[in-house]
Order: structure tokens, then C-alpha cells, then sequence
């Protein structure tokens, strides 16, 4: 189980049920002074500061809390569930509307949702990759050919060493050292470094590390930026990272827990985009509409992992099924909650639905842009 996943949503849900307007128990209590601001009460709750005029000091009401703080579980929890994976247009345009006492706002739902979902996708199990079996000939031809090419590469410094970069040579003799490890890994179930051979985290390693070569000359980008090895900028930076393949997957997992609140500000500029000649919705409305969208997405990846993880129980197809009705529940999803929430007639929501699955690629783009930048290029 892992801890830090566990302690973050946890985390998570109290940081929701922080921002999220307490309503409170009412007990039996309906008359008295408030134990809060000292006013006089008539009913279940104070007229003045809005408290319980009933005070619980039980055990099993201190549960109930952390419950309430952690997971939000009371009954307005059941009434949003339902309208978000079914109607969630009603659900976007009845918030909007004001009135939410019945539903979860949009925002402490997103929040901790986005912490189950970290917390749930720590239990997915690790995808290894399939192990590429060359033949030894083929390995040691291979080899044969790197040492070759450093020794040329050599030759070609002591010459002229103004015409054959040190980086070249460099890059060479990566070259044969990855030739080396895979050989050396062909036989066993483990390479020299330890990583399993073909695993994803042993191939990564191997392209930080030799790059592609041509004509002697190290030529590696990295989103546009040069990555060569004892270069500058986030490029060689990120280049330098991936040759330890987990602890870039930790900081990435990482840095995806702490700033998955910026989905939200990339995405509600493009909502605004949609709907930039209507008079009507305002920012915070597609704010809204994107908060409980998003919401619905953490939720779905979290039943395609669990369905994965089902998979490998009672068979591939499961999985396969449950995540091909889910990619084709996104659009329908997004088209249900723009008709709903925006009162748009089937053609106004269909080709805005369109548009909206490419502007959540830009976003999606944007975001990892960012989360590779934050966890990695620094």
C-alpha cells in the first residue's frame, strides 16, 4: 500500500470538506442559547452563526465527522453522484442556478476526487513490457558494429579534433555500453544496471542514454529543445532525469498530485472560446461546467483502472470492454452536460462537443507540457 498516496487522499478530503460550507447534524435540541455566539435559538440550528444547537460529544459522532471531512459521506453525496454520470447537464445548470444545498460543490468534488484518484491509480499494477529476445549473433553483431564505430570515432578525434565533437565520441561509447548491457541481459533476467531487459523502465534508460546518432553527430530533442548530453536547458535537464526511469515516474506521479488543479484554469479559457458570441454564461458557469466535467473524467479513469486490474483475473477482454465503453462515454458525456447545462439545441451541442474534444487535447497537452516542466526540467 503506499502510504504517501494514502495519506494524500486523506489529505485531499479534508481540504475539500475545508472549503466545503459545513451544514452540520441537528439533534433534539430546539430551544436554548447557542453554545457558539451566545444568541437564543428556536429550531435546530442557529439563526445568528448558522451552528447545530445540539453539540454531539460522542465517539461515534467524531467518526462520523472524519467520515463527513474525508470522504464527504452524507446524503448530498448520493444526490450528486447520480446526476453527474447521468444528467450531469441538470446538475451543472441547477448549481449555476443556486440551488446546491442538496449537491457536493463542484470544486470540493474535484479536489478529492483528484486524491482517490492518485491514491487508486498507486494500486495499478506496474505494465513491464514485452522483453525483445534478440538472437546472441544478432547482439553480438550489433556489438560489433558499436565498438567499431568507436574506434572510428576515436580515429577521427586524435586527427582532428576541431572536426569531431567530444559529444560525438561520448555518444559512442554510450552506444557501446547499452550494446553491452543488452547482451549481457539476453541470457538473464537481469542487466548489469539490475533493470529487467524490455522492461519500460530498462528502455527508457537505454534512449536517455545513447540517443540517435548520425553521420558521428549527436542529434536528440526534447519538445524542440536540444537534449545532447552535457548541454544546457530543460532538454538536457529532462534528458538527464529519465536515466533514473522511477524516480522521474515518482516525481511525475508527484507532480501530477500537486498541480492537477491546473486542468481547471487551462480549460475554462476554452470553454469561454465556445460560447464567445452568447449572451448569458459567464466565466464562473464554465468554470462550473469544467469542475464537474473533470470530476466525471478522474472518476471514469479510476473504473478503467479498477477494470484492469479485474482484468488479469478474469481475462483481457473485461478490461478491453470497460475501457472502449469508456473512451466512448466521454463525448456523450460532454455532449449531455453542454445540452443540459446551457439549454443548446442538439445541433448548437454537437458540433460544440467537436470542438470541445480537440480543445481537450490542447489542454491535455498543455497540462503534461507543464507537469514535465515542473517535475522534471528543474
Amino acid at each position: 500500500m503506499d502510504i504517501e498516496a494514502a495519506g494524500g487522499a486523506v489529505t485531499g478530503g479534508l481540504i475539500a470538506g475545508a472549503i466545503e460550507k459545513p451544514t452540520g447534524h441537528a439533534g433534539d435540541d430546539s430551544h436554548g442559547a447557542c453554545a457558539d455566539c451566545g444568541a437564543e435559538t428556536s429550531g435546530n440550528f442557529c439563526a445568528n452563526c448558522g451552528q447545530a444547537t445540539h453539540v454531539h460529544r460522542t465517539l461515534h459522532h467524531l467518526l462520523e465527522e472524519v467520515l463527513h471531512g474525508v470522504m464527504h459521506f452524507d446524503a448530498r453525496i448520493w444526490r450528486t453522484l447520480p446526476l453527474l454520470w447521468l444528467n450531469p447537464g441538470k446538475l451543472t445548470r441547477e448549481w449555476v442556478e443556486g440551488k446546491r444545498t442538496r449537491y457536493v460543490s463542484p470544486l470540493a468534488m474535484f479536489l478529492f476526487t483528484v486524491f482517490v484518484m492518485f491514491f487508486a491509480l498507486s494500486f495499478m499494477p506496474q505494465y513491464e513490457g514485452a522483453a525483445v529476445k534478440m538472437d546472441v549473433a544478432e547482439q553480438r553483431a550489433n556489438l560489433a558494429a558499436a565498438e567499431k564505430a568507436l574506434v572510428e570515432t576515436r580515429a577521427d578525434v586524435a586527427a582532428d579534433p576541431s572536426r569531431v565533437s567530444g559529444v560525438a565520441l561520448a555518444a559512442a561509447e554510450r552506444a557501446v555500453a547499452a550494446q553491452r548491457e543488452r547482451l549481457a541481459g539476453q541470457s538473464g533476467d537481469v542487466r548489469t544496471d539490475g533493470l529487467k531487459p524490455g522492461s519500460w523502465q530498462a528502455n527508457i534508460k537505454d534512449l536517455a542514454k545513447s540517443g540517435e546518432s548520425h553521420d558521428g553527430q549527436v542529434k536528440m530533442t526534447v519538445m524542440g529543445q536540444d537534449a545532447r548530453p552535457g548541454g544546457h536547458g530543460f532538454g538536457a535537464t529532462l534528458l538527464k532525469k529519465l536515466q533514473n526511469p522511477d524516480l522521474a515516474l515518482y516525481k511525475l506521479q508527484q507532480t501530477m498530485y500537486k498541480f492537477a488543479f491546473l486542468l481547471a484554469p487551462f480549460s475554462i479559457p476554452f470553454m469561454a472560446l465556445l460560447f464567445l458570441w452568447r449572451r448569458g454564461p459567464t466565466l464562473y458557469d464554465h468554470g462550473v461546467f469544467v469542475l464537474y466535467s473533470l470530476t466525471f473524467m478522474a472518476m471514469l479513469l479510476m473504473v478503467m483502472v479498477v477494470s484492469g486490474m479485474v482484468s488479469t483475473w478474469v481475462g483481457g477482454w473485461f478490461g478491453a470492454l470497460v475501457v472502449t465503453a469508456g473512451l466512448l462515454s466521454i463525448p456523450a458525456h460532454m455532449f449531455a452536460q453542454l445540452k443540459g447545462a446551457y439549454g443548446l439545441t442538439i445541433f448548437s451541442a454537437t458540433w460544440r462537443t467537436a470542438a470541445l474534444v480537440v480543445f481537450c487535447n490542447i489542454v491535455l497537452g498543455l497540462f503534461l507540457t507543464a507537469i514535465l516542466y515542473l517535475g522534471l526540467g528543474h
